[in-house]
């Protein structure tokens, strides 16, 4: 028995060598796969639905595919121009604002900001490191993904890959299932049951959440007239998915740029605020109950772990996966814990013997 075990666990080791070895070797070109993988299990409950309300596969499919091009082509011409802008521009003026903060501050609080003074050297180098670094940073994040992947790829690889992964996704999950070992195919359904609860809370959850609170915050903020509220929308619902820290970024950003803009105007400035407070109230009591649920998801320390591993061994393609390969291991932990806490080596042999 324990032979035996020892032979499962050597060949699980091989697979998981030749897919770090894979990955390493092969990242710039599985990425388009990779990614329209990801976006076929994201939409596949929308196909799914479709198929109950009545359409075949293929008409669902269709469907999606239809309203996924008009609402890029909307978004290619109303969104993503003035977001990119108004993050260059963001970038652009943040040493600006740092200099305008030293020179309140000197007037205000003139001991604070002596030749000396801690405070204003701090301010002096973020606000160059902003300067020297930030158009580096957010060129390196625009770019990257036209340095892994040529816009055909881009445009073409990953939407076509994503319709006929979305269209064969069921089929394929039928042809896995008949695969399994017999032996051990119930715990590797169980196992896999659990990655995509976990995946679903999270990924198709948090995504949504995410999405939903970015929309809020960047037109209501845009509707107060802050003057960076795209951007300021688009990032506060970038990082919505870790807990009480995006709320803490995107408020103390908008906040902060409200001041700069608005100064003495506190009316603006408060509302500005309380856009914030109305969203964490809906996020928190409404829009993470209804959309994740009670499932187990995965610990935002774990996610920013596994996220930063892969991002520096695979780039941008180890990010992709990233998710779904941390989800994996924690279920994989979970059922580890559940099997030695079952085992004779916890419990001791006097307490398994026991009637």
């Amino acid at each position: 028995m324990a032979h035996q075990g020892n032979k499962q666990l050597k060949y699980w080791g091989i697979t998981a060598v030749i897919f770090v070895v894979v990955l390493w070797l092969l990242g710039n070109v599985l990425l388009p796969f990779v990614l329209g993988s990801a976006i076929a299990y994201f939409i596949d409950p929308v196909a799914d639905r479709l198929e109950r309300a009545g359409l075949s596969r293929t008409a669902a499919t269709g469907v999606i595919t239809i309203a996924a091009i008009l609402i890029f082509v909307v978004m290619s011409l109303a969104v993503f121009p003035a977001l990119i802008s108004q993050m260059v521009d963001l970038i652009n003026i943040i040493p600006q604002l740092f200099r305008d903060l030293q020179a309140f501050l000197n007037e205000k609080f003139p001991a604070l900001l002596d030749e000396d003074s801690t405070t204003r050297k701090a301010l002096v180098s973020i606000g160059e490191a902003f300067k020297d670094k930030g158009g580096i940073l957010l060129e390196g994040v625009l770019g990257s993904a036209l340095s892994l992947l040529n816009v055909v790829l881009l445009l073409v690889i990953v939407p076509v890959v994503s319709v006929y992964m979305l269209l064969d996704w069921d089929r394929m999950i039928a042809q896995i299932n008949d695969l399994l070992p017999r032996d051990h195919a119930p715990v590797i359904r169980r196992l896999a049951g659990e990655i995509d609860d976990t995946l679903a809370s999270f990924v198709r959850g948090m995504g949504t959440v995410c999405l939903i609170l970015g929309t809020y915050y960047a037109v209501t903020l845009m509707l107060v007239g802050l003057q960076f509220g795209l951007a300021v929308g688009f990032i506060a619902g970038l990082v919505t998915f870790i807990p009480y820290l995006g709320a803490m970024i995107g408020g103390a950003l908008a906040i902060g740029l409200a001041l700069f803009q608005f100064w003495g105007d506190w009316g603006s400035i408060g509302l500005v605020a309380v856009i914030f407070v109305i969203g964490q109230v809906v996020e928190g009591n409404f829009l993470t109950p209804k959309l994740v649920g009670n499932s187990v998801g995965l610990h935002p320390v774990w996610l920013l772990l596994a996220l930063s591993v892969f991002g520096t061994l695979f780039g941008f393609v180890g990010m992709l996966v990233a998710v779904p390969v941390a989800a994996a291991l924690g279920v994989v932990a979970r059922f580890a814990v559940e099997q030695y806490l079952d085992s004779r080596l916890y419990q001791g042999g006097q307490h398994r013997d026991a009637p």
